[in-house]
């Protein structure tokens, strides 16, 4: 089926099919998606799962997809799609692309709430303050662990399970550890107190029981991050009444409080974290248990926190639609008595930070800095004239809605602005000529990349952002200027994929000392424009 790219105009989804020993399977990621498409219930979007020409009927057959789902080959993908790594996200317009996979995941729960606004446990998955896995990987290295290590890991194992079964992954082990470690969240003051007070109650029924002579109590107290995190699943909850804590409890010092344990991936509350995580922790708990179930008491958070994932209300359902049967795994009596060895989870963790520490030095930007440097291995840098004196923009002809005054800056900065366009734009009209592709790498809200498409009608610009706050804007712009040739990518570097000829890189604000600090790239098959 040949996917239209005039015609689109839904959002549509795009998730990749690939073969293992000559059979088709769900990468984990898709998997990932698919499953919080079963959980939030979306309907938004039109989900194409992307194949090769290899694939055949009968082997689509056999994959556990939902039906209403359609089927595209990798060649008959539309360009914006081709030039980066699935899953992508399309908008109706057919010119932006959301590229990876938390990007990918928090684009479903927004797009969700927006078309069914009472789902607040859809909108809940994005944790306190709508940030979860918002970072991106290359600064954040939780969203690396859950976006990419974690989910590599598993992919790995599956390939050869049978491989160092006895040898658990580093990155499983960071997460056993990551989930012993206190619970940090916010108003934990609060919560905190009232553990300690339902600690001492308990302490005091067990003493009356002790002195009555009635034997140890039989009853089991489920702890209090459980019951907090069920209560706020519940549809039916009704908040708690305010009530202050005793005297002796508020007297308590912070440092002296219980610390608060984990129910789910990122604290108490069930996330955007926990969905990445189950299909890769299931698959991985699933292939355990057949090939070295003895290694499964190095887990027991990771078995505990599997298991309070499945009682999530819809979790069950949403993975059951996607061909998921959430069992817990059974630990093998013996391997209970077995002691750790070497490969226990403290001393791989701190084997593996060891070979991953290093020096690093102290980054001091600047012209004098880098001059000094060259100079010290023994290049010595030549100053040439400007290529182009007496070039600058038309700026007074130009639509406001380009000019960086218009903009919220200071004057100073807008000035400098204008001047470093005016370099990048006569720099890349030189080494462009018609049909050439401008890629405008971390662009912001587009003060360069739009000037480009402006300046450059012939050439196709394509703006790649991560944050989507600032590439909506630039869209925004662009479509109040009537442009056609820009496209907008928001991605991490890694995910695009696609080719380009010329490529250009504004540094930030902490770096920017003047109109000189920044030059565009090419690549070898782009012909200079004529001169």
């Amino acid at each position: 089926m040949k996917h239209n790219e005039k015609k689109e105009q839904h959002l549509s989804l795009f998730l990749e099919v690939c073969s293992q020993n000559e059979e088709l399977r769900l990468p984990l990621h898709t998997s990932i998606v698919m499953f919080l498409l079963s959980y939030c219930e979306c309907k938004s979007f039109k989900v194409f799962m992307v194949y090769t020409s290899s694939c055949s009927d009968a082997f689509r057959s056999q994959l556990p997809v939902p039906v209403g789902v359609s089927w595209v080959q990798l060649e008959d993908l539309p360009q914006l799609v081709r030039s980066c790594r699935l899953p992508a996200a399309v908008d109706e317009s057919g010119r932006l692309c959301r590229a990876g996979l938390a990007v990918v995941l928090r684009h479903i729960i927004i797009k969700t709430t927006e078309e069914d606004p009472s789902r607040k446990d859809v909108l809940e998955l994005l944790g306190f303050k709508k940030t979860c896995l918002k970072a991106c990987a290359e600064v954040s290295k939780w969203t690396r662990l859950c976006e990419i290590g974690i989910p590599s890991a598993v992919e790995e194992h599956l390939l050869n399970p049978t491989n160092q079964v006895n040898r658990l992954p580093p990155s499983i082990l960071t997460l056993e550890q990551r989930l012993a470690e206190p619970v940090k969240v916010h108003n934990d003051d609060k919560i905190r107190r009232q553990k300690l007070q339902e600690q001492r109650l308990r302490e005091n029924e067990e003493k009356q029981i002790c002195e009555a002579s009635l034997g140890p109590s039989s009853q089991t107290s489920d702890g209090l991050e459980l019951r907090a995190a069920l209560a706020k699943l519940s549809v039916d909850s009704a908040p708690a009444a305010a009530t202050r804590g005793s005297s002796e409890i508020r007297k308590v010092k912070t440092t002296a409080l219980p610390p608060l344990e984990h129910v789910f991936a990122e604290g108490l509350y069930f996330t955007l974290t926990d969905v990445v995580l189950l299909p890769c922790i299931h698959q991985y708990l699933c292939s355990l248990q057949s090939h070295a179930a003895r290694t499964l008491h190095q887990l027991p958070r990771l078995l505990r926190w599997y298991s309070r994932v499945r009682e999530v209300p819809g979790v069950l359902k949403a993975a059951k639609d996607c061909g998921m049967i959430l069992t817990v795994p059974q630990v093998p009596t013996s391997s209970l008595q077995e002691t750790s060895g070497p490969d226990s989870p403290v001393s791989l963790l701190q084997q593996e930070e060891d070979e991953e520490t290093t020096p690093q030095l102290a980054f001091v930007g600047g012209p004098r800095p880098t001059m000094t440097k060259l100079k010290e291995n023994g290049i010595e840098a030549i100053f040439t004239l400007h290529p182009c004196p007496s070039w600058t923009l038309p700026w007074d002809s130009l639509p406001k809605a380009i000019n960086p005054t218009e903009g919220k800056m200071s004057n100073i900065r807008s000035t400098r602005k204008m001047q470093q366009l005016n370099n990048l734009v006569a720099m890349v009209s030189k080494l462009a000529s018609p049909g050439c592709t401008v890629v405008d790498f971390c662009s912001g809200t587009g003060h360069v990349g739009i000037v480009l498409a402006h300046t450059l009608p012939d050439c196709q610009i394509i703006l790649i952002e991560n944050k989507e706050e600032s590439l909506v804007r630039a869209q925004r712009r662009s479509t109040e200027l009537g442009l056609k040739n820009i496209s907008f990518f928001q991605a991490n570097l890694d995910y695009f994929t696609g080719l380009f000829h010329i490529g250009q890189k504004v540094p930030g604000d902490s770096y920017t000392q003047g109109a000189h600090d920044s030059l565009p790239f090419c690549r070898p098959n782009c012909r200079p424009a004529p001169t």
